[in-house]
């Protein structure tokens, strides 16, 4: 009954989505990968509970808008999160969990701390505990049409992001469902297979390459 709920609102939202863009001061895309598959069968989630899923890359760039008076039309910001448990299981605190922030460097003195804020508001407690703020280069491709699910990210050397649609090949066991759905509120979510999800940054005590999982959520936010 709960997956339906899950479903039924899910549509609800899409459904939602223009007039959600139209009535909002900021809008723009998103990105989220995990440690742990986000769309899977209870099988293949029940192996990972609390052993996965600790770590988490969340990116949002903005295509327009402004956020507490200030223009970040083209800019992004990501947050780079290891918690103390799976995210999104309901059975186990992933709290306290500690963050590093990446802003885009294209972004002034006032644009860096909205973008800083913009981050913090969306993503709450997950990043209650900032251990650093780090600056560079932010570049996200997005695919259209058939390839919406795949995009390519890239904050410097620091983070690395691709995925692709999922298909047939993907349903392995039969039962995969939307298992934890997206950390954030979002416009639109979708779920997609993640080719690549790459952290080298400092700050978590922890560096990443992770490969070929079905992690991922590409989409859209409107505030």
């Amino acid at each position: 009954m709960k997956r339906i709920l899950i479903a039924v609102v899910g549509a609800i939202c899409v459904a939602a989505v223009p007039s959600a863009f139209a009535a909002a001061g900021i809008t723009g895309d998103y990105v989220e990968v995990r440690s742990a598959d986000v769309y899977t069968g209870p099988c293949f989630a029940n192996s990972q509970v609390d052993l996965e899923g600790k770590q988490a890359i969340l990116a949002w760039r903005v295509r327009q808008g402004s956020w507490q008076g200030v223009d970040l039309s083209g800019l992004s910001v990501l947050a780079v999160v290891d918690a103390n448990a799976t995210l999104g299981d309901p059975y186990h605190n992933p709290y306290p969990a500690k963050s590093v922030l990446i802003v885009d460097d294209h972004a002034n003195a006032a644009q860096r701390h909205a973008l800083e804020s913009l981050a913090r508001a969306q993503a709450g407690k997950l990043v209650g505990h900032v251990v650093g703020v780090e600056s560079a280069p932010i570049r996200l491709a997005v695919g259209e049409g058939e390839n919406h699910g795949s995009i390519s990210l890239e904050a410097g050397q620091l983070v690395s992001i691709r995925t692709r649609s999922l298909c047939a090949g993907d349903h392995i066991c039969g039962n995969e469902e939307i298992y934890y759905p997206p950390l954030v509120s979002t416009s639109h979510a979708m779920p997609a297979f993640t080719l690549e999800d790459a952290f080298h940054g400092s700050g978590l005590g922890m560096k990443w390459t992770r490969m070929d999982t079905r992690s991922a959520y590409v989409g859209s936010f409107a505030l």
